[in-house]
């Protein structure tokens, strides 16, 4: 899957969150792709987020940070 294809998707998601609270909108963004997506993809995501995120949703740019953090543990 390419990184434009990932963008979108991850962009959906922050979209559905976006009525949320910030935090929680961001947290729960972070959360689906955790939890819904394979490592290559996650990868894949965070790379392009540390290349400066182009095209990327706000939220999904912070999930993104959310999941750098906490990703290093999970396979």
């Amino acid at each position: 899957m390419d990184t434009k294809e990932l963008v979108r998707m991850a962009n959906q998601i922050a979209g559905f969150f976006q009525s949320y609270p910030r935090d929680e909108a961001v947290a729960e963004t972070a959360a689906h792709i955790r939890s819904f997506w394979e490592p290559r993809m996650r990868s894949r995501l965070l790379d392009h987020a540390a290349a400066g995120g182009e095209d990327l949703h706000e939220i999904a740019r912070e999930a993104a940070g959310i999941l750098d953090e906490k990703t290093a543990a999970i396979p």
